[in-house]
């Protein structure tokens, strides 16, 4: 029987639960990835409490940018308290969509000490997706920096960007509520 590597075993796991009928609308929405599975979040949360947290094989899985899981598992098998500020903001901005986006925000960059400082190095960014993925962090952090993050999302929404309106508006509604 033939050995495989942790890459290979991991795939063959993401075939054995693919769904294709959500790739094939994933890829007629336009996802940019050549390869996709189309497993939840559940799935792919369940398959990183098996797997050892580990730089060197999220950092591979992240490099597997054709692979929409790839990049979806790595934030959640990186082990937090070896991320650093230059590797999170590599990863950051080479996020290809704010499905990549909130994954990495939510089950990585919020809970590093330095995560105010992604939000503040990618609040003015040029790329759309990266001043995404500031504002959904400042939402993961909530509810802290809350002045600074309604004068954020204000900025966003004079911007009228189409990817970042709803989640300004969003910030907006929740500092709102916050504040009755």
């Amino acid at each position: 029987m033939a050995e495989f590597n942790d890459m290979q075993q991991l795939k063959r796991r993401f075939f054995a639960m693919r769904n294709g009928a959500l790739a094939e609308q994933m890829r007629r929405q336009g996802a940019p990835y050549s390869i996709i599975f189309g497993l939840n979040l559940p799935q792919l949360a369940e398959i990183s409490r098996e797997i050892e947290p580990s730089a060197d094989f999220a950092e591979r899985l992240w490099a597997n940018d054709s692979t929409r899981e790839s990049l979806l598992l790595a934030p959640m098998i990186y082990p937090k308290g070896e991320m650093t500020l230059p590797v999170s903001l590599r990863w950051a901005t080479s996020c290809p969509t704010a499905e990549v986006a909130d994954i990495l925000c939510h089950r990585l960059l919020r809970h590093l000490s330095f995560a105010n400082e992604i939000v503040d190095a990618l609040a003015d960014a040029e790329r759309n997706l990266d001043r995404y993925l500031s504002l959904r962090l400042r939402l993961n952090l909530f509810p802290a920096r809350l002045d600074e993050a309604k004068a954020a999302a204000e900025a966003e929404l004079s911007r009228d960007c189409p990817l970042t309106r709803n989640l300004s508006r969003q910030i907006l509604d929740e500092i709102e509520f916050l504040s009755e």
